[in-house]
Parts: C-alpha cells; sequence; structure tokens
C-alpha cells in the first residue's frame, strides 16, 4: 500500500519535520514492514514555461521536430523568435501561448537522468519541455504537460516542483493479509497513531467519520438472493446504491485527485472512475460505478448459473463457475453484468458518454471473492480487499463521500433516494480472562493498560468479574480468539517491552547415531567432489516412461496430490532420481559440463491404499482415529542419490583427464555404504533405468539389495535430454542405517611390517570378481589386513569363457612380524577357499 505523506498527515497528527523514512519506522514498530519511500527524486530548475513561438521543421527520418522559443521568466534569447530559451520538442500536443512545464540545464529528472543544454536536430537545446512519464507523475509519455489541462495557473519562471507536488513523498508498506484495513490511508494514519503512541481520539481523524443520509424506501430496487453460501456465510450482506445525474461527461477529476491516485501506484481515467478509486484509497472500501442508462431494472446479487458468460472490463469473455458470486439486474436476475467484488463487466462500463450514475458500495464475503479472483486468475485492487476483509460499516460513508465528489467536480446532481439492503449478522464479542495478555506473553499487563489498550484498538471493553467482554471494532474482522486480543496488546504495547528470555538448554546426549551418519554420508561424498543439491520431491507420470521402468515396476505406484502445486507433476517421487536428472539437466543447459551431484531426501511409496479419516475439530481425535491416520500415512524412506556427467578428472598439462563412467557412480556408492559402516558386495544386475552391462546392485551382509549404481542406459539419457554415458547411483539409506553398527571397539595399530602377495586367479567369465574377493578374504583369516583386485585379463593365455583375476593380498599380525612361510600358508588357504567356492584355479598352474 502506497500512502502520499501529505495525505497522511490530513488524517493524523504527522510532525513537520518527519521525513518518509521517519513515517516508515514507526509503522514497522506495529508490524507494517517497509517496502519502499517513493518521489522527492525531481531536483534543481523545474520551472514553469510558456510557449512563444515555434517552428515546424521536418527530419530525414520522417519525424516533424519543433523549435521553441521558450519564456521560462529569464533573459534568454536564443529561440526563433529572438526571445526565450530556445527548446527542441518532439511533441505536437501544445499552442502557442500555452504554459508548459520546463526543465533546465543542472537539474536531475527520475532515473536519474541529468538535464544538460546539448545540440540535436541542428540546434542547441537549452533545457526540455517535459511529459508526465519524464516527471514521473504517471506513464503518459505521448504528449507534453499543458497546464491548462491539469487545471493549474502559473506565471513562466514559477516553481514547478511544489505546483505539481513533485517534493511530496510516498511510503510504501507490505500489509500482512490478516490486516486489510490497512490497505486505506485511514488504516494507515491509524497504525500510525499506534506507532506514535498517540492518542486516537485526539491526534486521529478518522475519514469516515461523515453524516450520511438515511436509506429511503423509494432507492435503487436491489435483492440479495444468495441461495447457497458458502460454508453457510452468505456471499454479500450489505449493498448500498446511490445514484447521481447530469454529471459533465469532459468534467476531469481535479488535479490533486489524480496527482494522489499516481503517487498511490493508480492510473487516473474518467472522473467517475478516479472518483471511486479515491474513496477506495481513503477507507479501504471498493466501489463501482455503472452507467445508470444501461441498467435494466432490479439488481440481484446471486450465484452463477451453469454455461453463464461475462465479458469483463478487461475485454475477456470468461466461463462463470457456480460459486462464483455476480451482479445482475433484468427479470430475476437474467442478464450478468460482474463479478462481486472482483470486476465489471463491459455492457454497464461507464464511458465518455455517461451522465447518469449509479455507485454500489457492497460488502462481500471474502472466501468468495478470493475464490473467484483466483479461478479466473483475475486479481483487482478490489478483490485485494475484499479477499482480506472490508469494514461493513463503510458502505454507506463510501458511497455518501463518492457521490459528494462527483456532484462537486462533475456538476450532477445526487438523487434524494437512497438503497441501503442490509442483512449482516449481529457482531460477535470476544470473552477473554483478564490476564490472558501476562499468561501467553510472559510480562506482566495491569488490567488497566489492557483494557486502555484494546480501546485505542477500536474495541468496546467491558469487565464481567475475571473476565473481559470485547467486540472487536467492525474495520478488524481479523479479531475472533482470545489469542488475537493478546497480540494486539503485545503490539501497540510494543515488542520491544517484551523482554528475551532465553530457555535453558537441556542436557543431552547430542545427536543420535543415525544423525551423526546421515551428516556423514553427505560429508563424505561432498569431499569426494559432488555438490550437494534439494530438488522438489514432485514428478510427473511420463517420467517412469522416461526412466524406462517395467509396467509392472513398483516405483510406477505413487501418491497423487489433492493440490499439486503444478497440475504437470502432480505425483511424490518414489525414486529420487526422477527429480534429481532435472537438476543435472538444468546444470549442464546452464553451460556446467561436468557435474557431479547428490541429494539425501525422502521419497514416498504408497502401501496398502488406505484412506485417511477426516477427524472432526470439536475436541481430539479419538486413538482409534489417531491409529487409521498413522496406518494411511506412507511409507516415506530416505535414500541418497547422485549423478555425474563429463569428466571426473578435468583435462589439462598434465593429461588428457577423465570422464566419468559407471565405476565411479558406483565407488561412490560404496562411499555411502563406508560412511554408514556397513559392509556391501556388488553383484551384476540389469535394472531400469541403468545400462544392463554397466549396472551394479550393492547388498548388504544379509543378502538385502539397497541400491544400485552404474551407467544410464542410452535410450534414458536421451529420453531426459542428458549428455551421453551419464552415470547415476541411489541407496536405500534408511535400510542401510537400520543395519548400522552400534560403537565399535579398535584394535591396536600394528607396528610390524606388512607382508605382501599377490595371487592370480583363472575362473569362468560368468563369474563376479566380487565373489571371488569374498572368498579369498575368508579363507586368508584374521592375518588379511586388505584384498584388492588389481588387474583382469582375458587372452590367448587362459582358456575361452574364462578370465585372469589378479589380486592383492596385505598381510600382517598384531604381535610379530610374519614368516615367509607363515604368509605363503594364509595365500594357499586363501586359494583353497576361492577355488572351492568359485572353482578359481591358479593361472599358470
Amino acid at each position: 500500500m502506497r500512502v502520499p505523506l501529505e495525505w497522511l498527515r490530513e488524517h493524523v497528527d504527522v510532525p513537520a519535520e518527519a521525513t518518509a523514512h521517519d513515517v516508515a519506522a514507526d509503522l514497522v514498530r506495529v508490524g507494517l514492514e517497509e517496502e519502499a519511500v517513493h518521489g522527492g527524486d525531481v531536483t534543481g530548475p523545474l520551472v514553469v514555461g510558456r510557449v512563444l513561438e515555434y517552428v515546424e521543421e521536418p527530419q530525414k527520418n520522417g519525424k516533424t521536430i519543433r523549435w521553441c522559443s521558450v519564456d521560462v521568466g529569464d533573459d534568454a534569447a536564443d529561440g526563433p523568435a529572438g526571445r526565450g530559451r530556445g527548446i527542441v520538442c518532439g511533441a505536437h500536443n501544445f499552442a502557442v501561448g500555452d504554459l508548459v512545464v520546463v526543465v533546465l540545464p543542472g537539474a536531475v529528472l527520475p532515473g536519474p537522468f541529468p538535464i544538460s543544454a546539448r545540440r540535436t536536430y541542428g540546434h542547441v537545446s537549452d533545457g526540455m519541455i517535459c511529459s508526465a512519464r519524464e516527471l514521473g507523475l504517471g506513464e503518459d509519455h505521448t504528449g507534453i504537460i499543458v497546464l491548462r489541462e491539469y487545471g493549474l495557473d502559473a506565471a513562466p519562471g514559477d516553481d514547478a516542483i511544489g505546483l505539481l507536488g513533485l517534493d511530496q513523498t510516498t511510503v510504501e508498506v507490505n500489509v500482512t493479509p490478516d490486516r486489510g484495513y490497512c490497505l486505506s490511508v485511514r488504516g494507515v494514519a491509524r497504525e500510525y497513531a499506534h506507532g506514535r503512541r498517540l492518542d486516537v481520539t485526539t491526534a486521529y481523524r478518522d475519514p469516515a467519520d461523515l453524516p450520511v443520509p438515511d436509506p429511503t424506501d423509494r432507492g435503487y430496487p436491489v435483492v440479495l438472493a444468495d441461495a447457497d453460501p458458502l460454508h453457510g456465510v452468505p456471499g454479500c450482506d450489505r449493498f448500498v446504491a446511490r445514484v447521481v445525474r447530469g454529471i459533465d461527461p469532459g468534467a476531469p477529476a481535479p488535479f490533486w485527485m489524480r496527482r494522489r491516485l499516481q503517487q498511490a501506484g493508480m492510473r487516473p481515467i474518467s472522473l467517475a472512475v478516479d472518483v471511486t478509486n479515491y474513496v477506495m484509497l481513503l477507507l479501504g472500501q471498493p466501489l463501482h460505478a455503472y452507467d445508470l442508462a444501461t441498467l435494466d431494472g432490479q439488481i440481484t446479487v446471486r450465484r452463477a448459473r451453469d454455461g453463464e458468460r461475462l465479458r469483463t472490463l478487461d475485454g475477456v469473455e470468461r466461463a462463470l463457475h457456480p460459486e462464483d458470486l455476480l451482479i445482475t439486474d433484468g427479470e430475476a436476475g437474467a442478464r450478468v453484468i460482474g463479478m462481486a467484488g472482483v470486476m465489471g463487466g463491459e455492457l454497464t462500463e461507464v464511458s465518455a458518454a455517461t451522465r447518469d450514475v449509479l455507485i454500489e458500495a457492497a460488502h462481500f464475503d471474502p472466501a468468495t471473492v478470493a475464490r473467484t479472483a483466483r479461478r479466473h486468475r483475475l486479481p483487482s485492487e478490489a478483490s485485494r480487499r475484499f479477499e482480506r476483509g472490508v469494514d461493513d460499516d463503510l458502505q454507506p460513508v463510501a458511497a455518501e463521500l463518492a457521490v459528494r465528489l462527483l456532484v462537486e467536480h462533475g456538476g450532477g446532481t445526487a438523487d434524494p433516494a437512497v438503497t441501503d439492503v442490509d442483512e449482516r449478522p449481529a457482531r460477535p464479542s470476544i470473552r477473554m480472562r483478564a490476564d490472558e495478555p501476562s499468561r501467553l506473553i510472559g510480562r506482566d499487563y495491569p488490567l488497566e493498560r489492557v483494557v486502555e489498550l484494546l480501546r485505542q484498538v477500536g474495541a468496546t471493553v467491558t469487565a464481567d468479574g475475571d473476565h473481559l467482554v470485547v467486540t472487536p471494532p467492525s474495520w478488524r474482522g481479523d479479531l475472533r480468539q482470545p489469542a488475537d486480543l493478546v497480540e494486539e496488546v503485545a503490539r501497540l504495547d510494543g515488542y520491544a517491552e517484551i523482554p528475551s528470555v532465553l530457555p535453558l538448554a537441556p542436557a543431552g546426549g547430542g545427536l543420535t547415531l543415525e544423525q551423526r551418519l546421515r551428516r556423514s554420508v553427505g560429508r563424505a561424498l561432498a569431499e569426494t567432489g559432488l555438490t550437494e543439491v534439494l530438488s522438489y520431491p514432485f514428478t510427473s507420470l511420463e517420467r517412469a516412461d522416461e526412466l524406462g521402468l517395467p509396467a509392472d515396476d513398483p516405483q510406477r505406484r505413487a501418491v497423487r496430490l489433492a493440490n499439486p502445486l503444478s497440475e504437470e507433476q502432480p505425483l511424490l517421487r518414489t525414486t529420487l532420481l526422477a527429480t534429481l536428472v532435472d537438476t543435472l539437466r538444468r546444470n549442464v543447459g546452464r553451460g556446467s559440463t561436468d557435474v557431479a551431484l547428490f541429494e539425501v531426501g525422502s521419497v514416498t511409496l504408497p502401501g496398502t491404499g488406505a484412506v485417511a479419516p477426516r477427524p472432526g475439530v470439536a475436541g481430539r481425535p479419538s486413538d482409534a482415529e489417531l491409529a487409521a491416520l498413522e496406518a494411511a500415512v506412507p511409507d516415506q524412506p530416505l535414500h541418497v542419490a547422485g549423478v555425474l556427467a563429463g569428466h571426473r578428472v578435468l583435462p589439462g598439462w598434465w593429461g588428457p583427464g577423465r570422464r566419468a563412467d559407471h565405476t565411479d557412480a558406483i565407488d561412490a556408492a560404496r562411499t555411502v555404504a563406508d560412511a554408514v559402516g556397513v559392509p556391501v558386495t556388488l553383484r551384476r544386475e540389469a535394472v531400469a533405468p541403468w545400462h544392463p552391462g554397466r549396472c551394479a546392485a550393492l547388498l548388504t551382509p544379509d543378502g538385502e539389495v539397497v541400491g544400485h549404481a552404474g551407467e544410464l542406459h542410452p535410450k534414458v539419457t536421451a529420453a531426459l535430454e542428458l549428455p551421453a554415458r551419464s552415470c547415476a547411483f541411489e541407496l536405500d539409506l534408511t535400510a542401510l542405517l537400520q543395519r548400522a553398527p552400534g560403537p565399535v571397539q579398535a584394535r591396536p595399530v600394528s607396528t610390524y611390517p606388512l607382508a605382501k602377495e599377490d595371487v592370480a586367479l583363472v575362473v569362468p567369465a560368468d563369474v563376479p570378481a566380487a565373489d571371488v574377493l569374498a572368498a579369498l578374504r575368508d579363507g586368508a583369516g584374521d592375518l588379511l589386513e586388505d584384498v584388492r583386485l588389481f588387474d583382469l585379463y582375458t587372452g590367448e593365455q587362459v582358456p575361452p569363457g574364462h578370465r585372469s583375476l589378479a589380486f592383492a593380498l596385505r598381510l600382517r599380525a598384531p604381535d610379530r612380524t610374519l614368516t615367509a612361510q607363515e604368509a605363503a600358508a594364509v595365500r594357499a588357504a586363501a586359494v583353497q577357499e576361492a577355488a572351492r567356492r568359485t572353482g578359481a584355479v591358479l593361472r599358470g598352474a
């Protein structure tokens, strides 16, 4: 909400020396966030000038400029008339003798745009004749400002900054949804009084304090006919209608009104529209003006019917929904003329020929207006206020003020008949314990102080024993329960007055084992060069096809959201790769060709398909309801996944580098298992979305598959538009954490030398190297410190269908130096076990 400082001063006592930043600071104290300060950015000589003469000069580019002599109140004489300043102007909407606005060299316009004398079109232009846009008065740049059109008069050389209000500043504040009354000068002025700790009864001047005529029996006919209200709340409970006849169609809004609209961020249009917008900004009550000649009898407020349509003021024809609240006319409301609280229709729009106007001031249900505005993607200044709640006492006042302004500036006559259909329910009171503020806030608030602050809000307060009965003011529809009143007490007394008391941290054991291990996983992957990312857990139906998942794959069964952020992604992911690949594609698309990413996050796996019950709100759900809710929650295990593309080792002077391959993905997966402390073995496996020949399954000691790693299938990379040969891994981190060992007793570090033994074994080609390695480890016993595969050979020196695997065994004893005979015995035992379990034969034997 933008509030011009001079307008604010009319309704609350603002010190003369207070700046816009001072006002914003006072508003921040009561919860209104400062957005910006606007205006006051025109400096230097900006004066009124009179056009003495001009010469039109066609140019080669087809444009015709005017070489003007302009009297700006000094003795300059360099124009074509031999007197006045010479200024080049491209506009043609002024005549000789007109008063215009001239900016002289040395001034600075909004932008900032410094002005100097410069040569253009063969002349030295000693200044510039200004348009509204150049001065920040609006968006009109099609012609320059002619003061007679603004209803202003002055003499050449007079200061134009003060004349046009360019020295005035505007405060912009951010209004939270529960403070809709602050979307008005009236509301902000009251909050400023609170922020300055002023007495609102003396320092605040309510613009709604205006005498209004009583409703009559012969006003314009209006019927409220909401037969199907939402949540039992009628869509409209008050409708005021006033008629003004004989308005001058050509009468403009006064300059001061148009200037205030511009300062508030709105565009002046016509007298009737400007008046309704001005009243809305002042009071917070949206109004609508109808061309009375286009109305067809009685106005009926009702819900939409099947198949109805409306062309709104923005020229768009809209299909209406049965929940939309409409303004209609004609017999039984047959013709739709507007969407209540959102936007009017073209049929009854005020035009340049309108002489008779009907002013509508109504009170609409916030939820109804909000749903209509969002359903049609049609936010408006009116809907913005209605959906946050409008004072239901304002309608007669707003209509009366609009009528007075139309009569004063449009020359019209107000009809004595007044329509006020009022079906509002009684305003409820709130019963609150007198000590509730002290109890909830933790600071002592005497009873007298609580009553004083609530009355400053505008509430009526009466005591009833140890309770207070509080009736909120009409503009505070957000005050509905004792906690709301407690918040007002704390806010107006000052949040700074509440002492900061830090709670004592209870003694604890720090992070749990699972938390420590989760951090260790992330740290280990980061230390190997992967970057952690976080993706949204939402995915699409098509993603399973892009990943090449079989039709019967359990990962295709996903939970569908009832209200998704996007209809294109209505499902919760069952695999991290479903969303992690989008992050990879986005990074590659932005030029990152060498990428290694990982994510730790939850996946959602639907179970039995149980539907969660919806307990009532009258009391605590029963144990059976809670159990049913718990049973309906799908399993959400924690997974860790990574993707790699491009180079794993960057090229440079040391060599060509190395591209990431399936072994890097497998190594990253093993890094995760090592960080958790769970030993895993590898098994070749063909499973989507990995390449069938370059994919490994990771198994825990009890034989459960906890994940896969390898190179993505070429069809998958093509469908997802990923770099060729991209690799990935994904592990069920929850399953690993469940198998994590507890505290381990450290073994003494042996100080004796290492014994090295190498062995080359010939095995059938279909025997996994991991099986041979496991057999060697088991056969070697406790003296084996490490074993690793260092060579693989296939060729003429091994039988067909076989391959040679070379392993390095590292042996060490804790209490002695191993002899050659002991090392040979360990080697022999390991080879024997490998032969028994895998059929391995020593190469060359």
